[in-house]
């Protein structure tokens, strides 16, 4: 690792945990949270969480695991280049995805309209909650309890009612303040992370084109330097070459405007990153052709038909769900029954946020299938 910027997390500095531990021996305070995410039941449930595509509909389309993967080693790039802490971006990166629910935003919309009178369901409140309280590895604390500054790079968005219970890693929503440039760093890199990769997963499963992504801006440039470089490529090598050389652009574009911003703003200490506004950012230009192809996926791939149609069997499984349990906790595994006691929504919105796809949707027929189903 490059040496650390004065103004970049330093993890003999933390600001805590919520149960005090002794230090770790042989690494440091970011490795040791990395650690525990990636050993923890959460992390390995994502393999089976759909990304865009539901898991059943094919093996080679991404899932939460492969982004959280993908987003953690953008990340750490971009965090090497600007002296940043990188075992702290890999620990966000690797955790900002462990709340989410079955069937992607669809399943986390669904949940969301369910609780709507229970404190609604947002995943980036979620995935703290997985690492605060729900996963149950250790002896002495609930969670996983990690460090403070990996626990603000989760909690991505937050409105001032929820961060009014959320105690120090939600004061920042209400002082209007900013969380580490690890933290921004994996914000921007996860938004790398996914265009690009769902213009692939987009690609291979034919409801988007490259005739299509050739009158996107991003895209295009790209697309005539790879075939004035490479004029016979065609097929898989075609895209991959364009998609990887766009990922290139993109974070090199992160480091220099980025670079330029924290010369600009002078910070010394991790203090003055807090009070600043953002300082990791993408070029205006490049900001720009972003929120092109973000319009474009939204148009021709998040509301094509045919996601539409898998998004509503998932959102009617999520709903369906979600009614048998509040009706009848006794349906729950034992652990959420005993957490109904004391609120029965959430306990619901947890255990069903805590199934993958595939889960969820055997779930749903054990429950309402006629035929016999396997225990």
């Amino acid at each position: 690792m490059n040496k650390l910027a004065s103004y970049a997390a330093n993890p003999d500095q933390t600001r805590g945990r919520n149960h005090p531990e002794p230090p770790p021996v042989a690494r440091n305070q970011f490795q040791r949270d990395r650690d525990r995410i990636i050993h923890s039941s959460a992390f390995r449930r994502l393999e089976y969480k759909t990304q865009v595509f539901v898991n059943h509909e094919g093996d080679l389309f991404r899932t939460r695991l492969t982004h959280s993967l993908e987003v953690a080693q953008i990340g750490r790039g971009i965090a090497r280049n600007l002296n940043l802490h990188e075992d702290l971006v890999e620990a966000v990166a690797l955790a900002h995805d462990l709340g989410h629910t079955p069937f992607g935003h669809a399943g986390q919309d669904a949940l969301n309209d369910c609780m709507k009178n229970d404190g609604g369901f947002e995943h980036n409140i979620q995935s703290l909650r997985v690492v605060d309280h729900l996963e149950q590895r250790y002896a002495e604390f609930d969670g996983l309890n990690l460090s403070f500054e990996v626990r603000e790079g989760i909690l991505k968005h937050c409105s001032a009612k929820n961060a009014k219970s959320l105690g120090d890693v939600g004061a920042r929503f209400l002082q209007k303040q900013q969380p580490s440039l690890e933290a921004q760093v994996t914000n921007l890199a996860d938004e790398i992370a996914y265009n690009n990769h769902d213009v692939d997963d987009g690609l291979r499963s034919g409801l988007i084109t490259l005739e299509q992504l050739a009158e996107v801006t991003i895209f295009a440039t790209h697309l005539a330097r790879v075939k004035q470089k490479y004029p016979a490529l065609t097929g898989r090598k075609l895209v991959h070459e364009t998609i990887r050389i766009m990922i290139h652009s993109l974070v090199m574009d992160v480091c220099q405007q980025s670079q330029e911003n924290i010369k600009k703003a002078e910070p010394t200490d991790i203090n003055d990153i807090r009070a600043l506004p953002s300082l990791i950012s993408f070029s205006k230009p490049m900001s720009q052709q972003q929120a092109e192809l973000k319009q474009f996926l939204r148009k021709n791939l998040y509301q094509h038909y045919r996601v539409n149609r898998m998004s509503a069997k998932a959102q009617r499984i999520i709903r369906e769900l979600f009614a048998v349990f509040i009706q009848d906790t006794g349906l729950m595994p034992d652990e959420f029954q005993l957490r109904a006691v004391k609120d029965k929504p959430r306990a619901v919105a947890d255990y069903i946020a805590g199934m993958t796809d595939r889960y969820a949707i055997r779930e749903y027929r054990r429950l309402f299938a006629i035929e016999e189903q396997p225990l």
